[in-house]
């Protein structure tokens, strides 16, 4: 699907489906939706709203056929004025293209400009907004089923009149198909069969898809570099582990440099502390981390921030088998410090702490780990929220406010030093887990031992990345949290 901008009235756009709006409560249509009431005959204010009694609650959406064969215009709710903000424009985006979709025969739409009349909001944001909403609501991962149903929407068009608008728009548009289709592939990631995604497929993706110089480590040589702890999560399966490295530099002079770590375990089977069952079933998705880095570089690769960025995935599986790590192993990791395994499937930690010291030798200014880390922090805070913890409150008080723009909630949890005191062990200097009891924050303590002096930041999506129903955007299984979040964060 193609998504344009064009300084054009909206009425004079040939498309299959017009989309326009109505704030909640509005008897007679202005702007943009008033243009499309006039030319049709006052058919929105006098039949749409005052006899068939539609008020513009948000997500409601009127269906409204034109005289023209097939032809029809869609008139969202945008509720409330005042509580209307730039992510329902997405997700109301997202659902009116799912909508369009259904229909099988939708192939050209042209929307207004939703947010930026009477709303008075920014041209370029609401412009960026749709166009990831419209992408978004492409969304279906399918290629294992026999009966397809394929996106038959062709054209996705933007109409704005007023030239400062639409250059802003314009620009918009462009940022969120980048945003949009990084966000997409990274579903694709997650969702794809650990069949098929292992840790020599993901780094052989990265390779091919990055747009950044990207450096694949196999074992002899990740050995060679002292990374025992991710060695060992890996060592029991047959997929080889590879330690993959992207990195992107600006032409101009960087005006920092960060490193993000996204946990790359293609399958966690839980080692020989063995998942029941039911927790193995979507397991494929414990690279969700590794998703969201890989292809968040390959956005920056395309917006070209004053930035240096790397990414790193320690990418393995935590399978069970003679070969497999077991507890009461003691290993030592990157930077000497011992660790005492106490559960094989508290592994996602395990791999980080290498990844951490060898993103810290690249002397970044900042560090960003992202993982599905534990079941606690979902325990916690739900499906509708991730965790961040770290070094730098300062850091992680802006991440979580970028976050919230991009409609991606983060919740900074604790990491007293008493959380520590689980984590003592007898023959170690540190056991990998300290039990169930504030599992989330201990794992954070776990891997700020691992940092040296950096400021970091450590995000636990564990339960954000999969979700069993629909959100309000629509998406179901995958959602590629922190590809926005960390687009954002490290752009602007």
């Amino acid at each position: 699907m193609e998504i344009k901008t064009e300084k054009k009235s909206i009425t004079d756009i040939k498309a299959d489906v017009m989309i326009v709006n109505l704030f909640e409560g509005v008897k007679k249509p202005g702007g943009v939706t008033g243009a499309a009431d006039k030319k049709y005959k006052n058919i929105i204010s006098e039949y749409v709203i005052k006899k068939e009694k539609f008020d513009g609650k948000y997500g409601d959406i009127y269906e409204l056929p034109l005289p023209e064969e097939g032809k029809k215009i869609l008139i969202a709710g945008l509720g409330k004025q005042e509580e209307f903000t730039y992510v329902k424009i997405r997700d109301l985006t997202a659902k009116i293209v799912r909508q369009c979709i259904k229909t099988g025969s939708v192939k050209k739409i042209v929307s207004v400009l939703h947010g930026a009349g009477i709303a008075g909001l920014d041209p370029k944001l609401c412009a960026r907004m749709i166009a990831e909403g419209a992408i978004s609501g492409t969304y279906s991962f399918n290629k294992y089923k026999s009966n397809k149903k394929e996106n038959c929407i062709k054209e996705f068009i933007i109409s704005e009149i007023d030239d400062k608008k639409y250059k802003e728009a314009k620009q918009g548009a462009e940022l969120g198909v980048i945003t949009g289709e990084a966000v997409n592939r990274a579903r694709d990631l997650i969702n794809e069969s650990s069949q098929y995604l292992y840790p020599e497929t993901l780094a052989k993706y990265a390779v091919e898809n990055s747009g950044v110089k990207t450096t694949v480590y196999n074992k002899a040589q990740i050995k060679k570099m002292g990374m025992n702890a991710f060695l060992a999560v890996g060592q029991g399966s047959i997929h080889e582990p590879k330690l993959i490295h992207m990195e992107y530099k600006p032409e101009k002079k960087a005006k920092r440099k960060i490193a993000i770590i996204g946990k790359g375990i293609t399958f966690d089977a839980g080692g020989l502390d063995l998942k029941p069952p039911s927790s193995m079933l979507t397991m494929r998705d414990d690279m969700s981390g590794a998703a969201a880095v890989i292809c968040t570089m390959q956005a920056i690769a395309k917006l070209k921030p004053d930035v240096e960025v790397h990414a790193i995935v320690a990418a393995c599986e935590n399978m069970p088998s003679g070969s497999a790590y077991k507890p009461g192993d003691v290993i030592i990791s990157k930077t000497g410090r011992s660790i005492e395994i106490d559960n094989t499937d508290a592994e996602g930690r395990v791999t980080l702490a290498d990844a951490l010291a060898y993103a810290e030798e690249l002397n970044p200014d900042e560090i960003i780990d992202i993982a599905t880390l534990t079941g606690a922090c979902m325990v916690a805070l739900g499906t509708v929220c991730s965790g961040i913890m770290g070094n730098n409150d300062k850091k992680i008080k802006e991440f979580i406010n970028k976050a919230a723009e991009e409609g991606e909630k983060f919740w900074q949890l604790p990491m007293y030093e008493e959380y520590g005191d689980t984590l003592k062990s007898d023959i170690a200097d540190t056991k990998n887990t300290g039990g169930r009891m504030g599992g989330a924050s201990s794992a954070g303590v776990f891997l700020s031992k691992f940092i040296k002096q950096t400021a970091w930041l450590h995000l636990d999506i564990a339960g954000t990345a999969f979700l069993e129903s629909a959100n309000a955007e629509g998406i179901k299984g995958a959602t590629g949290v922190g590809v926005r979040s960390l687009i954002k964060y490290i752009t602007e």
